[in-house]
């Protein structure tokens, strides 16, 4: 049986630096969007790596999709609307499509994140719990072990 999923690997953190992607006439930056390598089809998600000291030059939104930042490494600033947020480590932050939004990193060791992007409001509801369903059959790795 043809299971239906897909998979890439980024490489370690310390690669994605080598990423490029480029915006109208702003200088390339070192992001890669998944959306079409792991055919998604309700989400964009993106690896990103910030050098130390780089700032993004511009605020933006969106038309219809929120936004999820996970900061995995570095330190810096996060502006939503009026607001200053402090980046560190673990930082995680959703935006809604109409909030302005910007970073910088100010530490002095690259920032790397992940972002998704989904539409506002479409969750269908399901939870963790109600969604899921187990299959009666045990991993590969666990032989001996039946539900």
């Amino acid at each position: 049986m043809r299971q239906s999923y897909e998979h890439v690997s980024v490489g370690p953190m310390s690669d994605w630096k080598r990423f490029r992607f480029q915006l109208r006439d702003l200088p390339p930056a070192p992001k890669r969007f998944l959306k079409s390598e792991l055919s998604l089809s309700s989400m964009e998600l993106s690896v990103n790596c910030m050098p130390a000291g780089a700032t993004m030059p511009f605020l933006h939104k969106h038309r219809r999709n929120e936004e999820v930042y996970l900061f995995l490494t570095g330190e810096g600033e996060f502006q939503a609307g009026d607001e200053i947020l402090a980046i560190t480590p673990g930082f995680c932050i959703r935006c809604s499509p109409e909030t302005p939004r910007s970073f910088r990193n100010t530490g002095s060791v690259p920032m790397e994140f992940v972002v998704i992007q989904a539409e506002a409001d479409s969750y269908s509801g399901a939870g963790l719990t109600t969604d899921g369903e187990l299959v009666p059959v045990s991993p590969v790795w666990l032989l001996d072990f039946s539900l």
